[in-house]
């Protein structure tokens, strides 16, 4: 039943079953952590077993479960999604699942002339065709209870961030993913909404230098000096920035709660100043004016 919060009408969550990929570390555990104290039954899809087992200590009351699921592995997707129906069929309660959180996600971050094939390969099978995977098999449950799909895309989904490319491109084909779905589902009665977090903590950014340093590796010398000093202070600043940051996960956290909970859920949830800044300038700026802003990167 909606229910009257702030002046918004808004869902309860009590009762309503959700998965949110990627919940090991960062976003994705303070999403899973946030939703499971919100009311919601959780299921926390982590690829290792400890990550899992650490996950479900720290959540408080008895309503998150992990759920072993690699979103680059078809089969691992499908017994998934045969594990959480059985579960909530087991359970008797008859809601079945009500929300899919698809958070998990990698960052290929180098100059576009360095990143090797075989990574950008990862990247899209990662954040675009393993999001893809894990709707598709899980569709079946939303349908019948008419509910909510999630997508985390970034603000580099609205501008493409020099030396961050191959994310970008990822990340706008999840966001024009998530407008077909939105538009394909609707008639079914499914809702889809995408969160665009900008720049926060998390581990993630120990992970994006760890990558980077590879693609780096294996890319022609004479091609890597070229950049290295421009690109390694990019890695530099760009981490001091979400250092700097006032944006935490439990804000992408709450946004997402926002995004399975508001009665008329919005297509996109803009998370901290930065992207909503970017989504302005985006919009009002020629390409020409915005090169211009974004020229510092990398020079």
């Amino acid at each position: 039943m909606p229910t009257e919060t702030s002046g918004r009408r808004r869902i309860a969550p009590y009762g309503r079953a959700v998965l949110v990929t990627g919940a090991s570390t960062g976003l994705g555990r303070a999403c899973a952590l946030r939703l499971e104290d919100r009311g919601f039954r959780v299921f926390a899809g982590v690829r290792r077993e400890a990550d899992g087992k650490e996950l479900v200590e720290a959540s408080v009351h008895g309503r998150l479960t992990a759920v072993r699921i690699d979103v680059t592995d078809e089969a691992s997707v499908a017994e998934a999604a045969e594990h959480v129906a059985g579960v909530l069929e087991a359970d008797g309660a008859g809601t079945g699942l009500w929300g899919l959180v698809n958070n998990a996600g990698v960052c290929v971050s180098a100059p576009l002339e360095c990143v090797p094939a075989e990574r950008l390969r990862w990247q899209f099978d990662t954040n675009v065709v393993g999001q893809l995977v894990v709707a598709q098999a899980f569709l079946p449950q939303l349908r019948r209870t008419r509910g909510r799909i999630v997508n985390v895309t970034s603000g580099i989904g609205t501008v493409a961030v020099p030396y961050l490319g191959a994310y970008a491109a990822a990340q706008f084909a999840k966001e024009a993913m998530s407008d077909v779905l939105r538009r394909e589902l609707r008639g079914f009665g499914v809702d889809v909404s995408v969160i665009q977090p900008g720049a926060i903590m998390t581990p993630i950014w120990g992970k994006i230098s760890d990558v980077a340093q590879e693609a780096l590796g294996k890319a022609e010398s004479e091609v890597v000096e070229l950049y290295r000093a421009r690109f390694e202070r990019f890695l530099r600043n760009n981490e001091q920035q979400a250092r700097g940051s006032r944006t935490t996960p439990q804000d992408m956290a709450r946004a997402v709660e926002r995004a399975l909970t508001d009665a008329r859920p919005r297509t996109r949830y803009r998370v901290g100043a930065d992207v909503r800044r970017m989504s302005v300038l985006a919009r009002v700026l020629p390409d020409a004016a915005l090169d211009r802003y974004l020229r510092p990167i990398t020079e």
